[in-house]
């Protein structure tokens, strides 16, 4: 079986649906208020506002709300072939806190992807401004399409 080659705009035409099909199942990124700003093969940008109840004790973003935004980011990027994929490992490093209100972006970009393995670097900000958190992930696809039967064997 080949694998049947997409051209640039086929292949973004591809990851927004998938990225559409994803987040209307996706209740986790929607209970946290996150919003798809762009998707595209092998990348994504998600923003989230941090409300009140997403800070700690010390009053800032709590680490765990800004971990499931990076991991989100990372799993619209690295679904956006169609090919259901899930994270195998993932590391965060947390650089500066964020406050309530604050918009976070997370961006996700693939480092590397081959066979049934892909690295993701994402990096989370304050939106126009400083970096809070760098997250690598590591993928790991397996059987069955985000779209089921959208792809064909040639």
């Amino acid at each position: 079986m080949t694998e049947h080659h997409l051209s640039p705009a086929e292949a973004q035409a591809l990851a927004e649906a998938t990225a559409t099909a994803m987040f209307s199942r996706d209740r986790a990124a929607q209970a946290l208020g996150m919003k798809i700003v762009r998707v595209q093969p092998g990348a994504a940008l998600l923003t989230m506002t941090v409300r009140g109840d997403m800070v700690n004790g010390h009053h800032i973003c709590h680490g765990g709300m800004i971990f499931s935004l990076a991991d989100t980011a990372f799993a619209y990027a690295c679904n956006s072939y169609n090919k259901n994929t899930v994270a195998s490992a993932c590391h965060i490093d947390f650089l500066a806190p964020a406050k309530e209100g604050d918009t976070l972006e997370a961006e996700a970009v693939e480092r590397s992807a081959a066979g049934r393995t892909g690295v993701y670097d994402i990096s989370v900000r304050v939106a126009g401004g400083k970096t809070v958190a760098l997250f690598r992930g590591k993928s790991y696809r397996i059987n069955g399409e985000v779209i089921a039967g959208l792809q064909q064997a040639d």
